[in-house]
């Protein structure tokens, strides 16, 4: 348990980063889940269009600090490549 004041402050600080960073996850999981959702219907359309919404949103997660750079570029292949193959 904290005791000193900083290690309080710190300890809400992570609460309130945590409780931001947890809906900011959620919130690129489900533009991801929609892409999926979307390829898995077989509309290319659709798809090309949840791809496009979900790359800013992946992306600004990297620049906010919740996934790594290279695994938000490899979620962007992976995605991109499956929607091509739609054709």
């Amino acid at each position: 348990m904290a005791n000193s004041p900083q290690a309080k402050k710190r300890a809400r600080q992570n609460e309130k980063r945590f409780a931001v960073n947890k809906a900011r996850r959620s919130r690129i999981r489900t533009y991801l889940r929609k892409v999926e959702e979307a390829i898995a219907s077989g509309d290319k359309d659709a798809a090309t269009a949840a791809l496009r919404a979900a790359q800013p949103e992946l992306m600004r997660g990297v620049t906010k600090g919740v996934f790594h750079k290279n695994t938000a570029s490899r979620k962007m292949s992976r995605l991109s490549s499956r929607v091509k193959a739609l054709g």
